[in-house]
């Protein structure tokens, strides 16, 4: 019998923000595998770290709102019949990250972990419109963040 072959997401990570104290792209690869668990084989994915001025523009274009945000998630509209691995973009947004883990006074690696699988987790068609839809992803982020070593972002 031949052994299992892992198979892990590929990720992309784009770095155009002039922030120095990011995390590695190994990190990021570990937090998008961790919100994807079993989907992790058959996913290709773009995570790109930009600064406020990229931020705002791209939230004004898509979300009509006047201010930089820390996550955005881009899902792929990929045709019907069309077999791609595809999953979408993430794009987050470096310093607001950084300034908020600060304020909240939160360890950076664990706000960064805890956007990317927000962001991860948006991508997969999941929503916080309603009370219920929070609840649900914010419990799913939970678990998937105690996997990996980090505390509840709710509590902090």
């Amino acid at each position: 019998m031949m052994p299992a072959i892992e198979r892990k997401p590929r990720v992309a990570v784009q770095i155009a923000t002039q922030e120095k104290r990011l995390p590695s792209s190994d990190d990021f690869k570990r937090w998008v595998s961790a919100a994807l668990e079993d989907r992790a084989g058959s996913v290709e994915m773009t995570v790109r770290l930009v600064d406020e001025d990229e931020a705002l523009a791209l939230n004004r274009r898509y979300r009509h709102k006047d201010v930089p945000t820390n996550v955005l998630s881009f899902p792929a509209s990929i045709p019907a019949g069309v077999n791609c691995d595809l999953l979408g973009d993430l794009v987050l947004c470096a310093p607001v990250l950084i300034r908020e883990a600060a304020e909240q006074g939160k360890p950076a690696a664990a706000h960064w972990a805890h956007l990317t699988v927000h962001g991860v987790l948006h991508l997969l068609g999941y929503e916080h419109d309603t009370a219920y839809q929070a609840k649900q992803m914010e419990a799913l982020e939970t678990v998937i963040l105690a996997r990996l070593g980090y505390p509840d972002p709710y509590l902090i």
